[in-house]
């Protein structure tokens, strides 16, 4: 994985050596720069794009607080303000610092800001790629499903599915039944259940219709999960299946699922 590029920001010399020696003991980061006023903090951020900057308060030319006045949100990178005066730090965190280490900051303080900052830039970065991937799989299964399937082969035989910052591949056939839920639908899968976006008649159109049947205008299930079919009241049918969950079935679909399961 790269390492986190880091930008130290403060006018004084010995305070940056402190902040850059105590990175160099650290793996899996990079100091990319030092700056020694507030400008040149500002032009280093725009041109060299640091992930993280320890950022002194009290510099010339402009201040911590001014600096982040003047760096548009898509590159603002995380900060750990570092400075000798503790007045400041209901401000800093009203510009959403991550940490506040007041000088003089011991090792073991240095160590434990750092380390929620890297977990923190490495989260969101795995959650970017996470979107980025799925969007690259809506996007394939969009030009997938551009022409109307020839053959079994054809339909989806899986789907990508985000949970928990991690995005894995989850077979059609794990799924026991598809429940509607306004712009995404739910993936039943056992316990489980997998939320996506996505309306419910367009991945009906891309599941093998051998497979999976709509019983609802907001279900679908898998035919192999089902156990059987029983009378309700007023003529209404339930589907049970093999799990025990109980899914109301419309009088529109029940010729079709009485066709298909009296096959099985």
């Amino acid at each position: 994985m790269d390492p986190i590029k880091i930008l130290i920001a403060d006018d004084e010399l010995l305070a940056r050596r402190r902040i850059s020696k105590l990175l160099h003991t650290q793996t899996g980061v990079e100091i990319i720069g030092e700056a020694k006023n507030g400008l040149e903090t500002v032009s280093m951020i725009e041109s060299r794009r640091p992930e993280l900057v320890y950022l002194d308060i009290q510099m010339p030319d402009l201040d911590g607080f001014g600096v982040l006045k003047q760096i548009p949100q898509d590159i603002m990178p995380l900060i750990i303000f570092v400075t000798a005066f503790d007045q400041y730090a209901l401000k800093a965190f009203e510009f959403h610092a991550m940490d506040y280490l007041l000088k003089p900051f011991d090792d073991d303080r240095f160590e434990d800001a750092l380390t929620h900052a890297v977990s923190q830039i490495r989260r969101q970065k795995l959650d970017d790629f996470n979107d980025k991937l799925m969007a690259l799989m809506e996007n394939f299964d969009a030009g997938n499903t551009a022409q109307p399937p020839a053959t079994e082969n054809h339909y989806l035989q899986r789907l990508a599915v985000k949970s928990s910052g991690r995005v894995y591949f989850l077979k059609t056939e794990e799924i026991d039944w598809i429940e509607a839920a306004g712009v995404y639908v739910n993936l039943h899968t056992g316990r489980e259940s997998h939320l996506i976006r996505e309306s419910i008649s367009k991945l009906e159109s891309q599941l093998a219709p051998a497979q999976f049947l709509r019983i609802h205008r907001s279900t679908i299930v898998n035919i192999d999960k089902i156990k059987e079919m029983q009378s309700y009241f007023h003529g209404e049918y339930i589907v049970i299946m093999k799990d025990g969950t109980e899914l109301k079935l419309s009088r529109s679909y029940r010729d079709k699922l009485q066709a298909v399961l009296g096959n099985i």
